[in-house]
Formats: structure tokens, sequence, C-alpha cells
């Protein structure tokens, strides 16, 4: 397949207002990372609280991002992930019909499934479209991983699976990868060693942090596929302290909040059972983001 998406995404938070999507501030937010370099935009994944998204808000999120980034360098890689296969099928087929150029996809949550489970969810969800499909693994949240031999089956037998989203936190899982499979796109999924990641042959990253430093993140991941890696890693360091901080609670708890801090977002709100982070981590948040420069906040 050719085009097919690298370099730094960021994984989208959802801004509401009053309960209800933030259609404006969605935008206003796409468009900041389509000005800061972010090479493609990726709504409605884990940070942008699909799992407590209406149907509809899903649909609207990957309508807007398509929206904003026409006309425009940035490619939206959007998020279709359920625990139930049909859904994700409905939705990656939406998202097909609004003109993204990617789909990925968190492993299915709660049920469980085993490697022979998720190789057949996958394979339909991907058969259902014919975008480029990225795998979404994340065990941390789903209770499920999606060990190397099935990310490796998947990428041999259906040929619009081009990589994967690979959010271990394990370094030696992306060598095994890259060992079986070079050709295979891992992006980093952690924003703690994407700079690793990227040494270690990922074709990108998929970012909490760039959220809020989209400059950065974009600087850091450009440098690395350049072959500048100490350039990269440089800036991997400084980041060190916010992307520790972004996880204080569960993401996109200390995100939005950060987002908040910064005046990037007028109101901070979350979908239940997500509530704002307690008192003294939003004062460590505050205390940790006075170490950067917030473009266009």
């Amino acid at each position: 397949m050719s085009n097919l998406i690298s370099g730094a995404t960021t994984a989208l938070i959802t801004p509401f207002k009053n309960g209800t999507l933030d259609e404006a501030t969605f935008a206003k937010l796409i468009q900041r990372q389509i000005d800061n370099g972010i090479d493609a935009v990726c709504p409605v994944g884990t940070t942008g609280e699909s799992a407590t998204l209406t149907h509809d808000e899903h649909k609207r999120c990957i309508e807007i991002a398509v929206e904003v980034c026409k006309d425009t360098n940035t490619k939206v890689l959007a998020g279709a992930g359920s625990n139930a296969t049909h859904e994700a099928v409905e939705i990656a087929q939406h998202a097909e019909k609004c003109g993204v150029d990617a789909i990925f996809s968190v492993s299915p949550y709660y049920n469980k499934p085993s490697q022979e489970g998720l190789y057949q969810h996958y394979k339909a969800i991907a058969k259902s479209v014919e975008l480029p499909f990225m795998l979404y693994n994340v065990p941390g949240r789903t209770g499920v991983d999606i060990q190397a031999d099935t990310v490796c089956r998947l990428f041999d037998d259906v040929p619009n699976i081009f990589g994967i989203k690979e959010a271990t936190g394990s370094i030696e899982r992306t060598v095994e990868l890259l060992s079986k499979r070079p050709e295979l796109y891992v992006f980093s999924g952690d924003d703690a060693i994407d700079y690793p990641i990227l040494a270690n042959g990922g074709k990108g990253i998929t970012s909490v942090t760039s959220n809020l430093l989209p400059d950065l993140k974009s600087q850091l991941t450009h440098l690395a596929l350049k072959g500048d890696f100490k350039a990269s890693k440089a800036i991997n360091d400084k980041l060190y302290t916010i992307n520790k901080i972004m996880f204080c609670e569960s993401n996109p708890i200390p995100i939005k909040a950060a987002m908040y801090i910064a005046g990037l977002i007028d109101t901070l709100e979350y979908r239940l059972p997500l509530v704002p982070p307690s008192v003294e981590n939003m004062n460590k948040i505050e205390e940790v983001m006075k170490n950067y420069n917030i473009v266009g906040a």
C-alpha cells in the first residue's frame, strides 16, 4: 500500500461543554496540531474518551477531523475500536465514507478474547474497509495483549493491516516485532519511550503529550526519522517530566487538566466514571508545566 501514515500523530482529547461535544473547540485543537507540524491526528481513541461517547458523537468527531484536515498535509488516523466486532466494523465503515486516511482499532476490552479471537476480530474489521489499518495494543487498559505472533499473522494475512500502535511500555516487544517483520509500521504508544522506539526502527508515534506540546513532539519524531538521534533524544529527555506527570492519574485526566490550565480548553469536563484530578495532582501538573513553552495557548 502506498501513502501510509508515518511520523508524529496525536491521540486527540475530546472536549466537552455542558456535557456535550464541544465541536468548535475540537476543530480549533485540530487546527493547532496542523499548525505545529503534526503528521496525523487520531480522533476517538482512548485519549478521546471513546468508551463513553455515543456512537453519534464518535462519528461526529471523525467528521470534524476530516473537515479541518482537508487540503492540509495532516492526515486523519481515525479510531474505530470496540469490544463488539460488529460495532467496530460499523464505525470503520463510517470513517471510510467520511474520507479518513487510515483507521486504528484498540484491542477488545473486558471480554478478554483468545489470540484466535483477536485474529478473527481484526481480520473482520480490516476486511470491511479498503483503508490502511493499524492495530492498537494497550493491554494495561484492555486486559488483553495482541501477542507478536498474532500481529505477524494479521500482517501477513490481511493486506491492508500495515502497522501497530504499541503501548505495552516494552521496548523488547518493539524489538521482537521488527525482528520478525521489518516492514511493519510500529508506532510508539507510550510518550516516555518515543525516542528508543524510533531509534529501533519505529515509523512514528501516537502521543498524548502532543495535545499540549505538538511542536516538540513533531520535532522529536522528524529528527529521529531523519537519523539525527542525538537531537531527538535531547527532546525526549526534555519531555520526560511532562510525559511522566501526564500519567499521574488515568489518561486522559491529566492531559485534559493541563490543557485547561494552559487555556486551550474553556471547561474541564470528563465523562463519568472519569473525574478531575485531585487538588494535589492538579498542583503538580501546573508546576511541571512551568518548564515548557506551550505554543498557541
